[in-house]
């Protein structure tokens, strides 16, 4: 009797799959975010192609004006599709982060069954074949006994199998949440990084209008005065987190040639990949920083096994605190930390990925001990990273490419919008670099 309770306590406890009726939803529910998705990627290559047609025309105002507001259509039609594949990404985080949940409780189920196994099977190793004997009625209950005893420890082997399944199976479904978290850790970046876009062509239209009056006449002549945009891009200030310096563009453009003399690396590329990093919202430094509170500790936002001790080796072998060096924050979703933080300096290098490359940046520097705070260690950090990516081939998929591996380490479509940024902050950063040589 006791072997078939354990037996239907093991068939209770089995994996069990979704119903029909839900995976139909599920499969409902995908398609027509697919087919939503399919419709507005449509239309961002239509607006693409306006776009292009309307560089291609005479520069005059009013093209200029409209090249802005389809750039900013495109930007809202790709925060639309950004939103679609997070809704999908973080759902099927719902469903991973549940079925870890069931999982862990039939493996405490499983532990049930094992413990109450083992104490039969003592139980019974404490009676002789001779006390059986003697308890025994008949011949044949003597043997039922016996096969009993061999049923609990087939049973005890089922139990023990089942469970290294279920270990198996969590293990296999965190390794899934993991990824998926960082999905949409890397999604939600990619929303800010296009919020901010439509916030600057806003910004660039109203400037614009402001600047000219709306008269095409003065528009003209803002763009052959290329000695007063020289001078205005030397004043920019190039907004570097972290570090205690705040350098000009022009200073900036020095530091991307050198890197690039010795890298092969593009320096209007590397320029947009630092400028990138140092506006990816709230990884840029808000965490670890002297008064902040408990929770944004580098204790806290940095992934433990992996950066924790190597944070605190580059910290003290530079002779700084760590309790107070600027570190980037984890995404949050619904108040929930997603994936981690603890990226450095200009380059935003996690500690793991710095030191894979130190004593490369230390070799070109001649510096004793790399320092990612460092504005000249952290530009050639980054190009040493872009070159190793492929971005001294200096073509435009190349450094698309090399761009998507700096962001997420692969070329994940869903990204995308991360190497599409970077190309065209690069095209205007060329375009600045032109105009700096120009007016020499």
């Amino acid at each position: 009797m006791l072997v078939a309770c354990i037996v239907f306590g093991l068939v209770a406890t089995g994996v069990f799959g979704y119903t029909r009726r839900a995976q139909a939803d599920t499969a409902s529910e995908k398609a027509q975010l697919e087919q939503e998705l399919q419709q507005i990627e449509d239309q961002i290559k239509q607006y693409e192609g306006e776009l292009a047609t309307t560089q291609t025309q005479k520069k005059t105002l009013q093209n200029k004006i409209t090249g802005l507001k389809k750039q900013r259509d495109k930007l809202g039609l790709q925060i639309k599709a950004t939103t679609l594949k997070l809704k999908d990404v973080s759902s099927k985080l719902v469903v991973t982060e549940k079925k870890v949940d069931e999982t862990m409780q039939k493996i405490d189920q499983h532990r049930v069954l094992l413990s109450e196994l083992i104490r039969q099977i003592h139980k019974q190793d404490q009676t002789t074949p001779v006390d059986l004997m003697l308890v025994s009625n008949t011949l044949s209950d003597f043997f039922l006994e016996i096969d009993q005893l061999d049923q609990l420890q087939i049973g005890l082997r089922e139990v023990l199998q089942n469970t290294k399944e279920l270990k198996k199976e969590l293990d296999n479904k965190a390794g899934e949440l993991q990824d998926q978290k960082m999905s949409v850790g890397n999604l939600l970046s990619i929303q800010s990084l296009q919020q901010q876009a439509v916030d600057q062509a806003k910004r660039e239209q109203d400037s614009l209008l402001k600047e000219t009056g709306g008269r095409e006449k003065q528009y003209q002549q803002v763009l052959s005065d290329v000695r007063k945009r020289a001078a205005e891009i030397r004043s920019r200030i190039y907004d570097l987190v972290g570090v205690s310096k705040q350098i000009n563009f022009g200073e900036a453009v020095s530091l991307a040639q050198w890197a690039s003399n010795l890298t092969g690396v593009r320096p209007a590329f590397l320029l947009a990949i630092i400028k990138q990093e140092s506006n990816l919202g709230r990884n840029v430094g808000t965490c670890n920083r002297p008064g902040d509170p408990p929770e944004k500790s580098w204790r806290v936002v940095m992934k433990p096994e992996r950066d924790q001790p190597l944070f605190k080796q580059i910290t003290e072998e530079l002779g700084l605190d760590p309790d107070v060096m600027p570190v980037s924050c984890p995404m949050t979703k619904n108040g929930k930390k997603i994936g981690w933080g603890g990226a450095m300096g200009p380059a935003q290098f996690i500690p793991s990925t710095w030191m894979a490359h130190r004593n490369e940046v230390t070799t070109i520097t001649g510096q004793a001990t790399a320092n990612p705070w460092d504005t000249r260690d952290a530009f050639m950090a980054s190009a040493i990273l872009l070159k190793a990516n492929g971005a001294a081939a200096q073509t435009k998929d190349a450094e698309w490419r090399a761009a998507m591996r700096y962001f997420s380490g692969g070329t994940n479509v869903a990204f995308r919008f991360y190497g599409d940024n970077v190309i065209a902050i690069a095209k205007g950063f060329q375009e600045d670099i032109d105009n700096l040589n120009a007016a020499k």
